[in-house]
């Protein structure tokens, strides 16, 4: 096991009826800007507790944040903080809503040339605004990290950051704020959730027993509780089981001590950014792909994966064979929850993704846990993912 340190303050009010609470985690002088998307809060009755809880706050609203956020919505969101002397963020919402708010709450305090220069030249975060969230849509597990997605409309990028200054203050997880969401939202959430505990548990072995369970319970209850997660009527508890899963799929416990991949996010943020596809569908893609080009380096623990996970037997079977039937299983399995993983089921070809390799070696450095995959072997990855 590596040496590690492992921190994380924020807190965590999960269940039935938590929204509530929100008039005690924030004091009542604070002045709160209120950060949402294009206004589903308001259909599915979270606006109007989040409203009731905060009934004698100060409360200035800015809405209309993308799935993806842009730069530019945030630039906005900057500005009316500014007016209105805003000193709180809370954020209501999905993961891109709770990402856009992080990168809100540092913009607000930067005093660089441009903020656009945090995430482009990973300039220093040396303060932020203090925020909080009500997550509505489990998947990008923002609500217990310090890490942020942000996208740019006028130069096509889409880049990630991290910051302890943007962990937080509390985030309210109440599953019954998901009753409404699609079955596309749902899958796209199993698969993203799924994906970030595959770029941390398939990566060089480590020998970290406990962090391998940890990363094994979350896979297993995902695959094991999906059909319940899809069902309509919704069950309350496995979509409970579905938020919390989601949480712990990237709030760091399991990354603790481990080597991490990541190179299948960094590829599909590239495909999102010059392809519109959602997130999780580009994981879907990308991932079987990625193991299939990298099966000599991934083949010990993928073949680890397949008997602790998929549940393979490996007698008389080779280590490569157990990792081939392994990302044959995880294709099935995104399949079966309705998330394709060929690029040709978007309209999409490999020869339309030759930008994306060519942006991959703009980088400066090479993507995977072995630092060993730059643009030719993206062009291969997304080749095989046709």
């Amino acid at each position: 096991m590596n040496n590690f340190t492992y921190h994380n303050p924020v807190r965590i009010e999960f269940g039935r009826g938590t929204i509530a609470r929100l008039g005690k985690l924030i004091a009542r002088d604070r002045k709160v800007v209120l950060i949402y998307g294009k206004g589903s809060i308001k259909s599915n009755n979270v606006y109007q507790q989040v409203t009731r809880a905060l009934e004698k706050h100060a409360v200035t609203e800015f809405s209309g944040v993308e799935s993806n956020p842009e730069y530019e919505t945030c630039l906005r969101a900057v500005a009316e903080i500014k007016k209105c002397k805003g000193d709180f963020l809370l954020a209501v919402g999905g993961g891109s809503v709770l990402d856009a708010t992080k990168f809100i709450a540092a913009a607000a305090h930067f005093t660089g040339a441009q903020p656009w220069d945090l995430m482009e030249h990973k300039a220093r975060i040396g303060s932020a605004m203090q925020l909080g969230c009500v997550i509505t849509v489990p998947a990008t597990g923002s609500e217990m990290n310090s890490s942020f997605v942000i996208s740019r409309r006028s130069t096509g990028q889409k880049l990630p950051l991290s910051s302890t200054r943007v962990y937080p203050q509390f985030s309210i997880l109440d599953p019954e704020t998901t009753f409404t969401l699609s079955e596309a939202q749902l899958s796209n959430g199993i698969v993203d959730a799924m994906v970030h505990v595959l770029e941390q548990y398939v990566s060089k072995e480590s020998k970290a027993a406990l962090q391998d369970r940890q990363a094994e319970a979350v896979l297993l209850t995902l695959i094991e509780r999906a059909s319940a997660i899809l069902a309509n009527p919704p069950d309350y508890d496995a979509r409970a089981d579905f938020m919390w899963c989601s949480t712990n799929a990237l709030n760091g416990l399991i990354s603790c001590g481990v080597s991490e991949d990541w190179s299948t996010h960094m590829i599909g943020h590239e495909l999102t950014a010059l392809h519109g596809m959602d997130h999780g569908r580009t994981l879907a893609v990308v991932l079987p792909a990625l193991w299939k080009h990298q099966i000599k380096v991934k083949t010990p623990r993928l073949a680890h994966y397949a008997k602790r996970v998929w549940g393979l037997d490996g007698e008389g079977r080779s280590e490569e064979e157990l990792a081939r039937m392994a990302i044959e299983k995880t294709e099935a399995f995104f399949e079966r929850i309705g998330v394709a993983t060929r690029l040709s089921r978007y309209n999409i070809t490999a020869g339309q993704c030759q930008s994306i390799a060519d942006r991959i070696d703009m980088l400066g450095f090479k993507l995977g846990e072995y630092g060993a995959i730059g643009g030719p072997e993206v062009k291969a990855i997304l080749k095989l993912a046709e």
